[in-house]
């Protein structure tokens, strides 16, 4: 586990570069959920970087952003020597293909992907590898910001399967589909 706030200061540093570069991206992961909680410690960020067929693959793009900044470095905390790791995932493989307004919201100045956006992807990985700290991380989002859920962008069967299994967010699941009249 890392700190919440030191995942977050390297988000940040890393967020500049690639807005300063021009490289849309935006970050997701269980830090997302930690920010939501305020909790202090967070085990994963990604940080999702678009691409597309005019454009060079999404690492080489990070990659060439950071070795062209004399400023951005990795540093050390003192008190534990682990560096935070955030890992660059290509936009569309785990998120949204597109990182535009409707896909990404701001949050302590930082880029993330919306709610509905984080438990597609979530959802996403859950049915893949029935991680429990994903089901948690669903189940926090989902029963908390059921209001800023956009139906139209989860898989309804996947996220049946995970109701299914995952009787708590029952309620939250259907609050949003009355929402849409469902």
């Amino acid at each position: 586990m890392s700190e919440t706030r030191r995942l977050l200061e390297a988000a940040a540093a890393l967020s500049t570069i690639l807005r300063d570069a021009g490289i849309p991206h935006a970050f997701h992961g269980s830090v997302l959920t930690a920010v939501l909680a305020n909790a202090p410690l967070s085990d994963e960020i990604f940080c999702l970087v678009e691409g597309g067929q005019t454009q060079a693959h999404p690492f080489r793009r990070v990659r060439d952003a950071i070795a062209g900044n004399d400023i951005f470095s990795a540093t050390h905390s003192p008190w534990t020597n682990r560096q935070a790791t955030i890992e660059i995932l290509p936009a569309g493989e785990t998120g949204p293909r597109i990182l535009d307004s409707t896909t990404v919201m701001k949050m302590q100045g930082i880029p993330f992907v919306t709610i509905s956006e984080f438990i597609r992807a979530k959802l996403k990985n859950w049915i893949i590898r029935g991680s429990d700290r994903d089901a948690q991380d669903i189940s926090y989002v989902l029963t908390k910001y059921w209001n800023r859920v956009d139906i139209n962008r989860i898989p309804e069967q996947d996220m049946s399967q995970f109701v299914a299994r995952n009787a708590s967010v029952a309620p939250a699941w259907l609050a949003v589909k009355r929402k849409y009249g469902m």
